[in-house]
């Protein structure tokens, strides 16, 4: 027993097997919801052909139109009355938001409605939550077999339903902090639009380029130096083009550190373990998440991804990032999911390429292109 319990313990993949299909996690059930989305659109050919051309937002208002069009756009309403506020880059308050661009969200629907079969999010939920409790069972009747194993027993259990029940609330404080930013961000661009029609300026989005302090001293003054907006245009054009290092301290030190390689293949591209597993597929080098065309069975391969990158999750069998640790939102994400998942990869945006084929070892932590 002892020697199963060890090779066991060995494994990452227990503490992965029990974070899988977690109750409570807002992010995670964003995903999930999404696909609810897909089964709504999934019926009616004619919406879906639609979608597959949709360039501009109105497209809400269109779909009445089409049979099954109001179905629709009360189910996709109703995604985007609950995240909605949601985007790529969230904590930035001027980027826009999936309610402000709905078109945002029309690949990953139509990936959904391509990729998965009807009534998904709950097969994959409970297929998730059944494993779990597979593997607590099989763990809590090895250690009864334990002298004292009674109370191991007991006390293992209680720690496994803490994390089952509480983990997923770890996402709750952003979702929460994003819903405030955008009734902030409307209040703002209210305040903008003012200015616009008093001419003090060209358009309401200008005033992402001051600080608070400034925007009430214009609101104030009705005045504002064009050459203000124009130069920090200018920084933001270039602060674009930087690429921050990996590790930097609170210090403003900046470590560069390598990973230990002695018992990995010479080949490797080498990263942080966060959810274990091995899979082989097709990398998809995606940037942007607009640009997310994904086949069943492809490995996300990207700079980093934060809550809104959640519902392609549901689509693919791996994931790479540049950027991440063990408790960053894509690793907690890929445990929930079963995703194996290896990050902090540095350039792997450069050393992958998108439609090569790799294999991620998610326990090990490092990648193979095959």
């Amino acid at each position: 027993i002892n020697e199963k319990m060890n090779e066991w313990l060995g494994e990452k993949n227990v503490a992965d097997t029990l974070s899988l299909s977690v109750p409570n996690n807002v992010t995670s059930e964003m995903g999930m919801k999404l696909l609810d989305v897909a089964d709504v659109i999934r019926p009616y050919p004619e919406i879906i052909e639609y979608l597959q051309q949709v360039k501009d937002d109105n497209f809400l208002d269109e779909l009445v139109q089409f049979e099954g069009g109001q179905q629709v756009r009360v189910a996709i309403a109703a995604y985007l009355d609950k995240y909605g506020m949601r985007c790529a880059g969230e904590i930035d308050i001027s980027r826009t938001r999936w309610s402000e661009k709905p078109s945002i969200l029309v690949p990953m629907i139509l990936s959904n409605i391509k990729n998965l079969e009807p009534g998904a999010s709950k097969r994959k939920f409970e297929q998730g939550r059944q494993e779990a409790l597979d593997k607590e069972q099989d763990l809590l009747a090895l250690l009864k077999k334990l002298p004292g194993g009674e109370q191991k027993a007991e006390e293992t259990k209680q720690m496994i339903d803490l994390i089952r029940n509480f983990i997923g609330y770890r996402e709750y404080p952003k979702y929460d902090i994003v819903s405030r930013y955008f009734i902030y961000k409307k209040a703002l661009l209210k305040e903008a639009e003012r200015l616009v029609q008093a001419n003090v300026l060209n358009k309401k989005e200008d005033i992402y380029y001051l600080t608070f302090e400034e925007l009430q001293e214009t609101i104030r003054t009705k005045k504002l130096d064009d050459r203000i907006i124009s130069k920090r245009k200018d920084e933001y054009k270039l602060y674009e083009k930087l690429t921050p290092p990996r590790v930097i301290t609170s210090d403003g030190e900046i470590i560069a550190g390598k990973y230990k390689r002695e018992h990995l293949p010479a080949e490797a591209i080498i990263g942080l373990p966060v959810s274990s597993g091995v899979i082989e597929g097709r990398a998809r080098v995606i940037l942007s998440m607009e640009d997310a065309e994904l086949e069943d069975g492809d490995i996300l391969v990207t700079t980093f991804t934060d809550p809104s990158w959640t519902p392609l999750f549901v689509s693919i069998k791996g994931l790479v990032t540049e950027v991440g640790g063990l408790m960053t939102h894509g690793a907690v994400i890929a445990r929930e999911y079963g995703l194996p998942a290896v990050v902090g990869v540095e350039n792997a945006t450069k050393m992958i390429k998108d439609g090569q084929r790799i294999r991620v070892h998610g326990t090990e932590g490092y990648i193979e292109i095959l």
